[in-house]
């Protein structure tokens, strides 16, 4: 019989193999299915005898730099699984997780995945109030924090041990102690595939948080399609820019590049600075990058080109909102490289995206992924052509969620019909190329047309001024509601009615009638949900409380203000 390692490692091992080959990988590839399994017991561990190779590569703001070859992180993290089982960590106890990009994140993931616990990630940007509602709705057993952030949970209450990062607190066990636990560690039993792993809750940007429950099998193997869509070998050495807390860490910053048993590199700053990573790319010798839509935003506003010859980056990628085919084209102007999006949720691995060898057609999100079989259902449960992004459950992916703990009509909902429904909605064409359309709360009625918020501000980044922009529909007498830009500018710009009437004459000439952008408001920011997400819901309640009404103070300008633009559309 098969162990558990050789089976994940033949599915990955397939996934090499076709690794510029995205057809036949769809069709080729099947999931390992697993009864046991431990991710970091049967495959680091296992990756890492021996293996000097870096794992973890971590690179401050002041230059001083941490490094730890797989061997180093396989026997620290068995020496803090130790210590956090004579702390009372037992197998199924809830752990909730709130430290930055250093060394003990991974020690601490790994060591929790061997012990059989459970882990609850948790940025550090959160309050108070919702560390309440995560040691609540979480059944919290353990926290294990940083000194910086001990201070948050002073007056919350409840039946919880705390470790601590970093520095002493009153009240909180040192991790520095771990120091000088055995190093050699023995599970108490083995790790069922479908055993619970990690609790997420969701970035909420147009409701509450849910919680969506993750296995040693979904999350682990689930990300053999994120890897193949990143396209990562072992020889690589991968940045992803994410912040701890979110699915799109573990993605990139954990499963995904340790599958493939390269390194993962963190680029550490308290806030993005372009020239700074470029620098670190360029020394350090970064092979492939992922980022999100807004970072690959602040970096065209850079001479990318000067850059061209100087890094070792051979795959560059996108993903958490959709990249405009702006950003893609001038990346490809700029370093000769195909900026790939890819697409997916807390609640799955990547589903949908242009990987390696697929010819990527702009503003498209690409194919789906090997084990996913995606299906796009309008508002009567039928295949479309356009319609909600929906996986087919009679292929249930390795990579989709449990479900929602705390609830089981929200599970129930998600997956009616025999359908998981994501929630967004995507347009195919002849070739079977999946091109996001938006969220279904996002996409609105003007003129009773449909409007993909997405489309519009795709044609606005095309603008030189504009640096980031969200369109939401905007209360109208007539129409109904018509389309209004919130739009950040570049550095330099400043905001007034000469570049509102550039902005607005620049959509018109790209945009039939019925698209077209009809009212624009300068922000300084646009608001984010703590993952960096764009909160449209948040905009288009401002939008229907003033009625559709231009706010004073001489930021905010309709077509009606410049008699020059013609056609009423």
């Amino acid at each position: 019989m098969n162990s558990p390692t050789h089976e994940f490692h033949a599915a990955r091992d397939l996934l090499f193999e076709l690794r510029e080959q995205p057809v036949a990988a769809v069709e080729r590839f099947r999931w390992p299915r697993l009864r046991q399994f431990n991710w970091a017991l049967d495959h680091f561990d296992a990756i890492s005898q021996g293996n000097d190779a870096t794992a973890l590569w971590i690179v401050e703001a002041d230059g001083r730099e941490y490094r730890a070859s797989f061997a180093q992180l396989s026997a620290r993290s068995s020496q803090v699984a130790n210590f956090l089982r004579a702390q009372g960590v037992a197998r199924g106890d809830r752990i909730l997780l709130m430290l930055g990009n250093e060394p003990a994140l991974w020690e601490c993931a790994l060591a929790a995945m061997k012990l059989g616990a459970v882990v609850i990630p948790a940025t550090s940007l959160l309050t108070p109030d919702d560390l309440r509602d995560r040691l609540d709705r979480g059944n919290v057993r353990h926290v294990i924090a940083g000194a910086a952030n001990a201070s948050k949970f002073e007056g919350l209450a409840g039946e919880y041990r705390r470790i601590v990062v970093g520095g002493a607190h009153a009240g909180w066990v040192d991790y520095a102690a771990s120091n000088t636990a055995p190093t050699d560690f023995r599970p108490d039993a083995p790790t069922a595939a479908t055993d619970p792993l990690l609790l997420y809750f969701t970035s909420g940007t147009t409701s509450k948080p849910k919680l969506v429950l993750h296995t040693h099998e979904s999350y682990p193997v689930g990300h053999l399609s994120t890897m193949f869509w990143l396209g990562l070998r072992p020889d690589d050495v991968h940045l992803n820019i994410s912040s701890p807390g979110w699915a799109k860490h573990a993605w990139s910053c954990f499963f995904a590049p340790w599958n493939a048993g390269c390194c993962v590199f963190i680029h550490n700053t308290p806030r993005f600075n372009a020239q700074a990573l470029l620098q670190t790319l360029e020394r350090c010798r970064v092979t492939s990058l992922c980022a999100p839509p807004t970072v690959w935003r602040m970096l065209i506003q850079e001479d990318l080109g000067a850059w061209r010859n100087r890094l070792a980056l051979r795959s560059v990628a996108g993903a958490g909102e959709p990249l405009n085919p702006e950003i893609i084209e001038q990346v490809r102007a700029a370093w000769g490289l195909t900026l790939r999006d890819g697409y997916g949720q807390t609640e799955t691995t990547a589903q949908v995206g242009n990987s390696p060898g697929l010819p990527l057609k702009p503003g498209s999100m690409g194919l789906p992924l090997p084990g996913y079989r995606i299906v796009l259902l309008d508002v009567d449960g039928h295949e479309a052509q356009e319609g909600e992004v929906c996986i087919d459950l009679k292929e249930r992916p390795v990579g989709l969620m449990v479900g929602y703990l705390d609830s089981e009509e929200k599970t129930a909902d998600a997956t009616r019909g025999g359908f998981y429904h994501t929630g967004n909605t995507a347009a195919r064409d002849a070739d079977g190329y999946l091109t996001f359309v938006g969220r279904a709360d996002d996409v609105f009625k003007a003129s009773d047309y449909r409007i993909s918020p997405f489309e519009l501000e795709s044609v606005l980044m095309e603008h030189d001024d504009v640096a980031e922009v969200a369109i939401v529909p905007s209360p109208d007498p007539v129409r109904l509601a018509v389309p209004k830009a919130y739009v950040t500018l570049k550095a330099g710009r400043t905001a007034g009615a000469e570049v509102a009437l550039s902005i607005l004459a620049f959509a018109r000439q790209r945009l039939a009638p019925y698209k077209r952008v009809r009212r624009i408001e300068f922000v300084v920011e646009l608001p984010k949900t703590i993952s960096g997400k764009i909160r449209r819901v948040q905009l288009r309640a401002q939008e229907v409380s003033r009625g559709g009404a231009t706010p004073a103070g001489g930021l905010a300008f309709a077509e009606e203000d410049f008699p020059g633009l013609r056609g009423d559309g």
